[in-house]
């Protein structure tokens, strides 16, 4: 068991989150997760892609090195955070990119202590208005925290559950024996993300996964959702993920992992300028 989950059992003192999830939808999503996922080299390339995500945020993150993130350190983290790379420059002209840089550290400023997690993200999702236009703050804290810490901090950007509009992959393997499950009772703190990963995680113990639980549960998730825009995404998420053939592209988009081409260094993050920015260094690039 993760540290995190180890931890939230010692001081917590509110009753338990308590999920409602479908054991088959889930494996269904699994299923189909395995099949999808064999002609590009199966699940366990992505999830090593993932290994090498988590391994740059940690690498600028991690252990105090934060306070000395560049601008273009944090663009090389922020071309593997889909719902943030698309929208973010609007917000961060030169005035707000360095307001940014200080909320991150103060986001990660004891980022060991896990009972300050609703107050730190708080915090820096205050940054920024709350508007329709920087809904990716969030985003953008949540795979800070997750991808830097992995042991400590479960994925909780808004495609994994939004409650104040009630989607999310929660919603899409909750159980519910009606058709209307708009009004799911739970909220989007840290404990209904933790709770979501212990339950995950039993599950992928349950089908044989016993290594790199963190990363397999992103990419089920990301998955989970992929369906979810293929199905009823509408042209809103369509603008992000245009259509393909490869059961495996939302999927891949999803997680950041569409963002390089490894030929160029070039990735798809688009700066202020209207440039697209390019890894710098010998960061390694994900496919």
């Amino acid at each position: 068991m993760l540290g995190f989950l180890h931890r939230q059992s010692e001081t917590k003192q509110a009753p338990e989150t308590v999920l409602d999830l479908s054991g088959p939808r889930l494996r269904r999503a699994f299923e189909h997760l395995i099949e999808s996922a064999e002609p590009t080299g199966g699940i366990e390339r992505y999830v090593s892609a993932l290994v090498l995500k988590s391994s740059l945020f940690e690498e600028i993150l991690a252990k105090g090195k934060v306070e000395q993130m560049s601008e273009a350190e944090f663009h090389d983290l922020a071309v593997f955070i889909t719902p943030g790379r698309r929208r973010m420059n609007i917000s961060l002209g030169p005035d707000n990119m360095g307001r940014l840089l200080n909320a991150i550290t103060k986001l990660l400023t004891g980022w060991s202590d896990v009972s300050t997690t609703g107050a730190r993200m708080a915090a820096f999702v205050g940054t920024f208005p709350q508007d329709k236009a920087h809904r990716w703050v969030r985003d953008v804290g949540a795979e800070l925290l997750h991808f830097s810490a992995p042991d400590h901090y479960p994925l909780m950007t808004r495609w994994m559950w939004d409650a104040k509009v009630g989607t999310g992959v929660l919603r899409e393997i909750w159980y519910a024996e009606r058709d209307d499950m708009s009004q799911i009772p739970v909220d989007d703190s840290f404990e209904t993300f933790s709770k979501l990963y212990e339950e995950l995680a039993g599950f992928l113990s349950e089908n044989g996964v016993y290594r790199d639980m963190p990363f397999h549960i992103d990419l089920l998730c990301a998955h989970i959702y992929a369906g979810y825009i293929n199905d009823q995404g509408g042209a809103y998420l369509r603008s992000d993920f245009n259509d393909g053939a490869d059961p495996m592209m939302h999927t891949r988009r999803m997680l950041g992992l569409d963002a390089i081409d490894t030929e160029t260094g070039r990735t798809r993050l688009k700066l202020i300028d209207g440039s697209a920015h390019t890894i710098g260094g010998d960061r390694p690039m994900l496919s």
